[in-house]
């Protein structure tokens, strides 16, 4: 991992999740490119915005803010960029022209990013991310290191993919991973694969000297289980797939990955699954 994406639009919301990443890219050894989409015209005048030269603004509080913050990276950098489009698309061309490694995004946008980040649209960047996405909404304290990763374990195979960059972040932090076994279902066999995907993904954590515990909930619904449970541990972060079991079937940004974004006050790391598995836990 070498580049961070935060999408910054200089409201409260944005400016929480730059001050997360900061800490994340520091501890990882990061650079960061702090990226704010100026929208066409015509979508500013429904904000009130038709007079004011946005881009100029955000050039302005960029080059305020950066050297107040460039002092903690150390030897990685602290860049920006300024593009216009629609926000969602704008961000995840960067990250895939940049090549990044993670975007992170706030969600509660009150004016130019708000049909972006506010509701269901912030499904937007996690679905066309070309890499990983940290989503954290409004009023989560930032204080706190990453210290608890919830790594739900559900019954399909895309399920222990996500073990890669949850097992690089916990080492980073030195953070233990909690592997929450999610039973959906009372058949058996679903069951059992539960059980042995999450100690196929424990071996693995075990190899690569991550500090793990596993635990198991029966839940009628996945996201609630899984933001109770890390309220309950006191998590920093929930590790998801955005592809998750629904019923018989699985959906693209499915239900788990959907509501768990959208409600949840702990901070969301969504992986894409890859198109093909390997043997193995299919990394």
């Amino acid at each position: 991992m070498s580049k961070m994406i935060v999408a910054v639009d200089f409201l409260e919301a944005s400016v929480n999740a730059f001050l997360h990443a900061l800490s994340i890219a520091k501890t990882c050894k990061q650079d960061l490119l702090l990226v704010y989409v100026d929208k066409p015209t015509s979508e500013g005048e429904k904000f009130g915005e038709k007079n004011k030269d946005l881009a100029k603004d955000a050039e302005k509080a960029f080059e305020e803010m950066i050297p107040k913050y460039q002092a903690e990276l150390h030897e990685n950098k602290i860049t920006y960029k300024i593009r216009k489009g629609k926000v969602y698309k704008e961000i995840t061309a960067e990250a895939k022209e940049s090549k990044a490694s993670l975007v992170v995004v706030g969600t509660h946008g009150a004016s130019g990013f708000e049909e972006f980040f506010a509701g269901s649209n912030a499904n937007k960047i996690v679905s066309a991310s070309p890499c990983p996405v940290i989503t954290i909404r409004g009023g989560i304290d930032i204080k706190r290191p990453l210290s608890r990763i919830v790594f739900p374990v559900d019954s399909t195979l895309e399920t222990r993919q996500k073990a890669t960059i949850v097992g690089y972040m916990a080492k980073c932090h030195d953070a233990e991973v909690y592997i929450l076994k999610m039973y959906r279902s009372k058949v058996k066999d679903l069951r059992q694969n539960v059980d042995l995907y999450a100690s196929q993904v424990s071996r693995h954590f075990e190899k690569e000297g991550v500090r793990h515990q596993v635990d198991g909930v029966d839940a009628d619904n996945l996201a609630n289980a899984a933001i109770d449970y890390a309220k309950m541990i006191d998590a920093n972060l929930i590790a998801i797939m955005t592809q998750q079991e629904s019923g018989t079937s699985n959906l693209w940004m499915g239900p788990f990955a959907h509501q768990t974004v959208n409600h949840s006050p702990v901070p969301v790391l969504s992986v894409h699954p890859k198109e093909t598995l390997a043997a193995g836990l299919g990394f």
